[in-house]
């Protein structure tokens, strides 16, 4: 049995990692919205904030009725009770990466967490 698994994600809308690599503490999505979409919906979680990070295009997410813009390179972290939803421009993709975590679950990390 190997330590690792790796898939490729190539154009979809939308890829889910959770089931794809067999995740245990987070989920991960790919996400794309073509130009002048958006989610349909407004959510918000009861445990998990999210880390976005912006690899591709512009856009703006809505948070707790505040509109913020996003461009590639941006990272954002939400909250989990605060309601998002996130909109491409009228004229650019906008793709994503979003990690969800149980808020508040990090112990340790990079050097106190390495063996070496």
């Amino acid at each position: 049995m190997n330590n690792f698994k790796k898939v490729t994600v190539t154009d979809e809308t939308r890829a889910e990692l959770h089931d794809l690599l067999n995740l245990t503490g987070a989920e991960i999505s790919v996400n794309t919205l073509p130009a002048g979409a958006s989610v349909p919906f407004i959510h918000s979680h009861k445990k998990n904030e999210e880390i976005y990070a912006i690899i591709e295009g512009e856009g703006a997410a809505v948070i707790d009725s505040e509109k913020v813009s996003l461009n590639k390179g941006d990272w954002i972290r939400i909250s989990p009770s605060a309601k998002r939803q996130f909109f491409a421009s009228a004229d650019k993709v906008l793709k994503y990466i979003c990690i969800q975590v149980k808020e508040n679950s990090l112990e340790d990390y990079t050097v106190n967490d390495a063996v070496i």
